[in-house]
């Protein structure tokens, strides 16, 4: 079946005026404008009043972090003391079916936002979820998403010195063997892959020294991805240099961690000896701009990260410090934060799309993803711009972050239409509404 996306209003892509064509879940064609295919097509989506871009792709969340937003507990918090009041009610009220809906509705309103694969920081494992990686794989396949999977771990609870709950924390050993059950079962890195799997200790201040090196040791027998938080606050800082009497990032290295394979959320707090270190080895960030906002933890240095030789991705972070799962809306906080850092013209809107399109598909490890080519995957996210908010706007591309788009009206993943009308398709919107908001009433009772 050869589909041809035709005549797009806008596309991100060079030469590519005259639309693209997939077929086989792969784009196989760029037609320049004014022009027609190659070869003749099966069927054609007029895309004249639509504006085509990559299927986003999203480095960083906690999908069960849906279940609290805007706690009024929470709320006007930084991020210790937002841990310190989220973490008691996450122990209390977090169980498999909580999690299952949490997750659904984090990735349903990623994939309306444009998003066609997911990362999720998952490192919560309450008494009753010793199956929430493989929870969180049937909600992705049943919506058609692709999904970087991460075995995440607590193990340095508030016994031990740490802010995590108790109840959220299991036994190392099993912690070790899940990893390998998950990576056996999930990690497939052929071309195309609908899932992949990450070992992603929480941070620094709730794991021990052990698990980092066992999870570090373990990439590396596995050819996997790692992942974890490092640099978001000043609170880290001086957790690190009390318990370890180290910087983060120096404990990071301490721990076999200063690698190619490793992406890290936030890196706000590098100073510039240590940019130039994360650059050195080619590690990635994954920018958080809406979250970093929320708790006032400071501005991820992008720009001179990247001149360092990083690789910058984006996330929208957990619902509970973003307050919502819209990575489209992400983008657009990423370029006013780097406009507001930098200048006006040292970050544009091709520079926060990128991020979040072959920036972050880097951060996951692949390359058949986050660009608009002959022979990667057709993962595409399209908008129309007939919102008022767009009325009178000049440059279609520019239109949908300055602009501020939020909702797609077409994703397709791996060729095949997920969304359509705005509407992902198969979901029932209102009964999920209802659900999730029912799961979630149980996190306002006090503990």
């Amino acid at each position: 079946m050869r589909l041809w996306i035709r005549n797009p209003l806008a596309i991100m892509a060079e030469g590519a005026g005259g639309g693209l064509v997939v077929e086989d879940g792969r784009i196989v064609e760029l037609v320049a404008a004014g022009r027609q295919p190659a070869q003749p097509v099966d069927e054609v989506q007029d895309a004249s009043a639509h504006v085509v871009i990559p299927g986003l792709v999203n480095t960083h969340h906690h999908f069960f972090q849906t279940l609290t937003r805007a706690h009024p507990q929470a709320i006007n918090k930084e991020l210790f003391p937002w841990l310190k009041t989220l973490y008691p009610l996450w122990g209390a009220h977090l169980n498999r079916d909580t999690f299952r809906l949490g997750v659904r509705l984090a990735l349903v309103e990623l994939l309306m936002s444009g998003c066609t694969t997911a990362s999720d920081h998952l490192f919560v494992f309450a008494d009753d979820m010793a199956d929430a990686v493989d929870i969180e794989a049937e909600e992705a396949r049943a919506l058609g998403m692709r999904i970087g999977l991460t075995r995440g771990a607590l193990n340095m609870g508030t016994k031990s010195g740490g802010i995590a709950d108790e109840r959220l924390i299991q036994d190392y050993d099993t912690m070790l063997a899940d990893c390998e059950r998950v990576l056996g079962r999930y990690h497939d890195r052929s071309e195309g892959s609908m899932s992949t799997v990450a070992l992603a200790p929480c941070a620094p201040f709730n794991v021990t020294r052990d698990m980092m090196v066992d999870t570090a040791e373990m990439a590396e027998k596995h050819d996997c991805r790692l992942h974890t938080h490092l640099g978001e606050t000043h609170d880290e800082d001086e957790f690190c240099l009390a318990k370890y009497g180290m910087r983060p990032l120096d404990y990071l290295e301490d721990t076999g961690w200063m690698s190619s394979r490793v992406w890290l959320a936030h890196g706000i707090h590098f100073n510039d000896e240590e940019i130039a270190r994360i650059g050195k080895c080619g590690m990635g960030v994954c920018h958080c701009p809406t979250s970093n906002m929320v708790l006032a933890s400071g501005q991820c240095r992008t720009k001179e990260l990247e001149a360092a030789g990083a690789v910058i991705g984006l996330g929208v972070d957990g619902s509970a410090s973003n307050d919502n799962s819209n990575l489209m809306e992400t983008v657009r906080h990423a370029l006013m934060l780097g406009r507001l850092t930098y200048g006006s013209a040292a970050v544009t809107h091709l520079d926060a799309l990128g991020w979040a399109t072959e920036g972050s598909a880097k951060l996951l490890g692949r390359d058949d993803i986050g660009v608009i080519a002959p022979g990667k995957q057709a993962d595409l996210a399209m908008y129309t711009l007939d919102e008022l908010r767009f009325s009178g706007a000049g440059d279609p591309l520019a239109a949908l972050v300055l602009c501020g788009a939020h909702r797609a009206d077409r994703v397709m993943v791996a060729g095949q239409w997920r969304v359509v009308d705005g509407l992902p398709l198969g979901v029932d919107l209102e009964a999920l509404r209802r659900d999730h908001g029912a799961a979630a009433a149980r996190f306002l009772q006090a503990v």
